[in-house]
Order: structure tokens, then sequence, then C-alpha cells
């Protein structure tokens, strides 16, 4: 894929299953922020793990329904094994990998560093003796599985530029490169397929915000731009928990079986973000103001 002169933004979902409403919400606003700053914008599907067969024709048919169009051609994770394997060779020669024979329950269990977020990995193999690593991977064979391969990270924190969020400063942890069952982990790949199409303009839900000064910081070591972020408020359930299909009909088919149109799935969206009468996306980029943007959670609250 041949990057966009002026940059470009990006949409990325997983084929598991069909884009809710905040998916869609998602979609529309990171097409539309890419679009009025004059950026590409690409469609990638990240399909290394969590595949549903049919789901990304079906995302596809449901982001074009919406107005959504793409630049050229919709990149898949899983066929870009080369350049992930590449970055992880480029870090290891640069000796900042590191094998971990830790099980997700030993992580679980091992007390973590003062001030780490919950989950973040103690480094427990980041610096073991030779027979120490030897030990390892007897274990891992007795497992039938292969160390993972770790960053060996040489801060703590870094810091990023959000649009809504301002500077984000957030731990960066010794995250998964390869994991170990020989797939490469998410954190390695989505910096390094942003790379590749020239993606200079990230925009997710803000779930992820915290995750953001760890992409940036893997991307400093392989020497690649460090994008700017956008990261939107999650569509959450009237308990608030993020939204999810066993909310009911919160996809676009759903919605569509109870007689809406695609249209008036846009307009819902649109209402959330202050814009009454959005038909298309079209309508949303030419209406919406990035700097009005609601902060709050959308509370999708569904009659039927």
């Amino acid at each position: 894929m041949t990057p966009h002169p002026a940059g470009a933004g990006r949409y990325a979902p997983s084929p598991s299953g069909d884009l809710h409403l905040g998916n869609l919400r998602t979609a529309i606003l990171a097409w539309a922020l890419a679009r009025r700053t004059h950026r590409g914008f690409h469609l990638r599907v990240e399909d290394l793990d969590r595949v549903k067969e049919g789901s990304e024709a079906r995302q596809l048919e449901d982001l074009a329904a919406l107005g959504i169009d793409w630049d050229g051609e919709v990149v898949r994770q899983s066929e870009r094994g080369e350049a992930h394997e590449a970055a992880i060779e480029q870090l290891e020669a640069a000796g900042g990998v590191y094998e971990c024979y830790c099980t997700r329950r030993e992580i679980l269990d091992a007390p973590s560093a003062p001030h780490s977020p919950p989950g973040a990995y103690p480094g427990t193999c980041r610096d073991l003796t030779g027979d120490e690593r030897e030990a390892g991977r007897a274990k891992m064979r007795e497992l039938r599985r292969e160390p993972a391969l770790r960053l060996r990270a040489e801060v703590n924190e870094w810091t990023v530029t959000d649009l809504w969020a301002g500077q984000v400063t957030a731990a960066v942890d010794d995250l998964v490169l390869r994991r170990g069952d020989g797939v490469v982990a998410y954190n390695l790949a989505v910096v390094v397929d942003d790379a590749a199409a020239g993606v200079d303009q990230v925009t997710r839900a803000d779930d992820l915000l915290t995750s953001a000064p760890r992409h940036a910081y893997l991307a400093h070591l392989l020497d690649l731009h460090e994008p700017t972020y956008a990261h939107v408020p999650l569509a959450v359930n009237r308990d608030g928990a993020r939204l999810a299909k066993r909310d009911g009909a919160v996809t676009l088919r759903d919605r569509l079986a109870r007689g809406e149109s695609a249209a008036d799935v846009v307009e819902r969206i649109g209402d959330s973000l202050g814009l009454p009468g959005c038909r298309t996306a079209a309508d949303v980029l030419e209406r919406w103001d990035p700097q009005n943007l609601v902060q709050e959670p959308w509370v999708v609250d569904l009659k039927g």
C-alpha cells in the first residue's frame, strides 16, 4: 500500500462478528476526521485471531452502507507476517527482546511493581541466568508451547498527544511481541502496520487511550513515525458497561431487521454527536466540528 502524501487515518476492526453501533460510530468519526484533514483513509482487518467466518465481508458491507469509503485495498493483518517478524528481528538485534516462560496465571499471581497498572508484567523472566532460561525452555516443552517474546523496555512511561485528551502519559512495561502460540501480538502488529500504511492519525475508542504510549514507544524503538491520536468515547449500555451484542439489537443488521434503514442508523449516531438529521457519513463529515466532540460515553438505549 502506497502511503498517502498527506498522511492517513484508518479503521481496523477484528472480524469476530458484526459491528455494533459503537463500532460504527467510531468508524464514522475516524473516517470523518481523516477526510476533513485531507488525509487518506485505510481499512485494515485485524484477523490474527478471533475470526468468525463471513464477518469480514459483512463488516465491509456495513461500513459501505453508512457511506464510508477507503483508499486502496483492504489490508489483512494475517498477511503481514513478514513485516512483523522483521520488526522483531530489528528489536532483537538491538538487545531489546527476551524470552518469557511465565503462564498467564503466574503473571496474575506475581506481585507487581509499585504504581504499575493491573496486569502489568512484573519482569520475572527479564534477567534470568543461563540455567534459569534452560529450565524455562524445558517447562515450555512440557507445556508444548514456545516461550513468548517480550520487549525489554528501557523506560517506565511514555507520553503521547491526543486530540481531545491532550498530553497523556502512561506506563510502559515489557509487553509481549510474540505469544507462546506463535501469533504476533496486537501491540506489535498495530504499530508496524500503521507505519507501513502511512497512518499518522489513529482514531479509536478511548478504552485504548492508555495503550497509546506503549505503541508510540515501540514505534520510537523501531525508528517509525509516532502518530497522533484521537480517542473517542465508548458506547455503553444503560448500566454503563461497554456496549456488546448481548445488549440486544445493537448491530446495523439488527436494526435493519426491525425496520430501520442504514440512514436511520446514521441519524441515531449523528444524534449522539449533537448533529440531528445526518443520514450518511458524508453528512457527519460536513457538519461535525471535532473540537465539539461530546466527551461523555454514548449511552445506547434501544427501544426494541
